[in-house]
């Protein structure tokens, strides 16, 4: 991947030890203070039953009343969000909802109008009518500025959220609602909400209950998440691993077969952080007589032969392990821990009868758990991908199996935080509330543009109800065809979505290791592999911003955009962290100019493609972008600090880098905090209560434009008073700056030297400093770089030459083409533009392409900025492969 020569090739990866691993805390971070819950140590708890909440409301914010049969309450949460309530028997539900923990909020400031028949609540953003009678679309509504919602019984939020699976997903699908809406107001039903008793075991609704919140937020997306996020709890910080490589297929791998594939990753210099095994791990032939082998719990021997010995073998190879569970047939007599499971149960054995799996029981739950699962834990599976498909019904009318299995199973994996670092769970989305339980698995999509072209809308809507941590099954699951390009553009858009997990089916003919396809896309499938890695010290910094900022890792953009229409109409288009623009490419290359293109909003602003630096994007309109096979675009604004793990070998795991290289793009004043785990010699710790961020080491790096100062550090180290870090090796790679030598002034101690790499500059400052206890100012390193650096102008007649070079077609097109960008003595600009436009018998692609770089920079001379025509191009998919028109 030549475009970022920052992705080196790894080698092979050389053995280390694994990082000492860090205890993961349940915390209510994110909740008010009013209901901020105590800090759990998970590290001494197995305790699958207790977990942070504060579910009773502030007094002082309830309205209630009502007569014999028709009783309502409302409670005012803050001045834009409300929960309403009716009951027939005058009873109202304090208990913990799977949807909300937290209800304990500062009381706001509202004023009531209540009358005989008659109730009005009103605040400064919202102004509620009820006439005191059951719930009814004439009798209950709300006013949000000039818009008005009048009750329906239904959940409201016509900017979607996600949906429970994408099983079998040719392209679209239905998504349920979030929280965010055009509208003025998105609604909540919570009415049908499985509930925990106080003492954390599950419980039901008594029927003919309403309960459901009003989202007042007239368009201030990133405050309804806010608020949703302190009502139902934050979205917990993932294990640093986790952001890693995962590979997985269905296959039945012998133990010998899967230590191999894992050994040709390393050999070739692909890392990865966690061996998904698929369900081929048990028995799956078993005699007919106990059913289908899609449940199991005992090891094939005949393909692993010692278990333990083989997850060990995994473990030193720096991977986390996890496994399939399909736990829908119980536990059946085949099984060997039947009779243990059994005894704990006093199930009668002699007939070999199955132990039915019941997630309504508490006691045969704490058997799946503590007799069941414990000892294959022991062995060394870290955790559990929760494969449930038998849908939402149990034998407790309103108890969904999967919610059961998502809560429990992420509770107890507390008791593997020294392994696993953090609790975790793998498994599909049950409904609101489930972002508590990371990490999504949106099931077996089959292989089809179609299918990615869907994947990166789903995905960005997901954080409207604010489950951020999807896992995808990369490349496609099954189904389709083979085509080296779809799953290039597959893995790109792994690389920048929240989890990269490759994934295929049972099939001689399907499987995504790099080397099975040919050489070049091979070769850019491994190129990104890396770059995932290179990026995780960016997406663990990212990771804590979701969890205690309220800030997913992919958002939509009309999230930062609310007011401006053009970012509701680019569904594919997100926010990758607070300054990554992403436009995943996912159409087929045209054959004409040898790229593939998406249509893209940008905001305003000034951009350089990463991939591309040498290309800079003024903002604010839509632009049609072209990018070869090698590459994705993912713009980065002016004021832009990614930080990027530059080690020269990317070993297996996501380990503390030992150097890193800072992507810079000048133009506006930036800063990063970059937060790391503490490099503590031990893993117990408190987490302090005022700001929980401070349990993790931070380095801010800040950019100060006018004065062209790069400050990085101090680094600040929670437990730097028991280990001192080594020296980091830092470098500095100022993206889409070429025009200016750098005349290198620093603060600190280490070599450094300047180059020029790929449209950018690169400067690298050696080792520059060391951490500081918590308790002193520790070191700053300084660097200056010059005034008020800027994005090189754009060299669009270069740019241009190069595409036509590469496009396919006569020589006497590309002639024509050519003079219209760059014979200015043929007219104006805009005759130029419009020339282009109609040439006949030109490819609309290759138009399009061109211009693309010709309007691209509006302080380029002769830029077409402003003046843009583009040419329609038909969509295409697998039934378009012919409609790239001539016009």
């Amino acid at each position: 991947m030549s475009a970022l020569s920052f992705i080196k090739r790894a080698g092979r990866s050389k053995p280390s030890s694994p990082a000492a691993p860090m205890l993961s805390r349940s915390t209510a971070a994110g909740t008010p203070s009013s209901s901020r819950s105590p800090v759990v140590d998970t590290d001494a708890t197995t305790d699958r039953y207790s977990f942070p909440s504060n579910p009773s409301a502030n007094p002082k914010a309830v309205v209630t009343g009502g007569t014999k049969g028709s009783y309502y309450r409302f409670t005012i949460l803050t001045s834009k969000l409300i929960r309403y309530e009716w009951s027939p028997d005058g009873g109202f539900e304090d208990r913990v909802s799977t949807f909300a923990l937290f209800r304990n909020f500062d009381a706001p400031a509202f004023r009531t109008v209540d009358k005989e028949d008659r109730l009005e609540i009103i605040t400064d953003h919202f102004h509620l009518q009820y006439d005191k009678k059951k719930f009814s679309t004439y009798g209950f509504s709300v006013k949000v500025a000039d818009d008005v919602w009048r009750y329906d019984g239904n959940s409201y939020g016509d900017l979607g959220g996600t949906a429970r699976t994408l099983d079998g997903a040719w392209g679209r699908v239905d998504l349920d609602p979030g929280v965010l809406s055009r509208r003025a107001y998105a609604v909540l039903d919570d009415s049908k909400s499985m509930l925990f008793d106080a003492d954390g075991w599950i419980a039901t609704r008594k029927p003919g209950r309403i309960d459901g919140y009003i989202f007042a937020y007239n368009g201030d997306h990133k405050a309804a998440i806010k608020d949703f996020y302190r009502l139902s709890g934050s979205q917990p910080v993932l294990p640093r691993w986790t952001l890693g490589n995962w590979w997985s297929r269905y296959h039945a791998y012998s133990a010998e077969e899967y230590l191999e594939l894992m050994d040709h990753f390393q050999k070739e210099g692909v890392p990865l952080s966690a061996a998904v095994i698929d369900m081929d791990w048990h028995k799956v032939r078993i005699p007919s007589k106990y059913g289908s082998g899609w449940t199991g719990y005992s090891w094939n021997r005949d393909l692993f032969p010692q278990p333990d010995k083989f997850l060990k073998q995994l473990h030193d190879r720096r991977l986390k392990v996890t496994v399939n569970d399909h736990p829908a047939d119980g536990i059946r007599a085949f099984e060997d821990q039947y009779k243990e499971v059994a005894k704990a149960l006093n199930h009668d054995t002699s007939r070999e009868e199955p132990i039915r799996f019941d997630c309504c029981s508490r006691k045969f739950m704490d058997a799946y758990f503590d007799v069941l699962k414990v000892g294959l834990e022991k062995q060394g599976i870290d955790f559990w991908w929760i494969d449930w498909q038998q849908g939402t019904r149990s034998r407790i009318p309103g108890v969904d199996p999967l919610w059961v299995l998502n809560h429990y199973h992420y509770l107890t994996s507390r008791r593997n935080v020294k392994t696993i670092e953090k609790p975790i769970t793998f498994s599909r989305y049950a409904g609101a509330g489930s972002h508590r339980y990371p990490i999504g698995f949106s099931g077996d999509t089959q292989i089809s543009w179609a299918g990615l072209q869907f994947q990166p809308e789903f995905t960005a809507t997901a954080s409207n109800i604010g489950y951020g941590w999807w896992s995808h099954d990369i490349g496609g699951h099954w189904g389709g065809w083979r085509s080296n390009e779809l799953t290039v553009r597959w893995v790109q858009l792994g690389v920048f979505s929240p989890i990269l997990r490759l994934h295929s089916s049972k099939s001689l003919w399907n499987s995504k290791e790099p080397w099975s396809f040919e050489s070049q896309p091979g070769q850019i499938i491994k190129d990104f592999l890396v770059l995932r890695h290179r990026l995780v010290p960016y997406l663990y910094t990212m990771n804590i911003r979701a969890a205690f900022d309220a800030e997913p890792l992919i958002q939509p953009m009309y999230w930062n955009h609310p007011h401006t229409e053009e970012a509701y109409h680019v569904p594919t288009q997100y926010y990758f962290g607070p300054n990554l623009v992403v436009a995943p490419i996912t159409s087929p290359d045209d054959g004409i100019t040898l790229t593939s293109s998406t249509r893209a909003w940008l905001p305003e602003g000034r951009y350089v493609s990463l991939f591309a630096p040498h290309i800079v994007y003024t903002g604010n309109r839509h632009i049609q972008l072209h990018r070869p096979l090698d590459q994705i675009p993912v713009l980065a604004k002016e004021g832009t600090i990614i930080p990027l793990d530059t080690t020269p070998t990317v070993s297996n795991g996501t380990p503390r880098p030992e150097e890193i290289t800072i992507l810079l793009v000048v133009g506006k004043d930036a800063h990063f905090n970059l937060l790391e785990e503490p490099h503590a010699s031990s893993h117990h710790y408190e987490i302090p209560h005022d700001d929980p961020r401070k349990n993790f080491t931070s380095t801010p790096i800040t950019w100060n434009q006018k004065a062209g100062r790069l400050t990085i550090g101090p680094e600040r180290n929670p437990h730097s008073q028991y280990h001192t870090s080594p020296n980091r090796h830092w470098k500095v790679r100022l993206i889409g700056h070429t025009a200016t030598e750098a005349s290198l002034k620093t603060s600190g101690a280490g070599h450094w030297k300047v180059t020029k790499v790929d449209g950018s500059t690169e400067i690298d400052l050696g080792p520059v400093f060391r951490s500081g206890a918590t308790d002193s100012a520790g070191q700053v390193f300084e660097m200056f770089v010059g005034h008020d650096l800027q994005l090189d102008v754009l060299d669009f007649r270069k740019q241009a030459f190069d595409r036509i070079h590469r496009a396919e077609g006569w020589y006497a097109d590309k002639d024509r083409v050519w003079n219209c960008v760059a014979d200015a003595n043929s007219g104006s600009v805009q005759e130029r533009v419009e020339r282009l436009y109609h040439l006949d018998g030109v490819y609309a692609s290759l138009k399009n392409s061109v211009m693309e770089v010709w309007a691209a920079d509006d302080r380029a001379e002769g830029t077409a900025f402003g003046r843009e025509i583009w040419t329609s191009v038909a969509g295409v998919g697998e039934e378009d492969w012919d409609d790239y028109v001539l016009v």
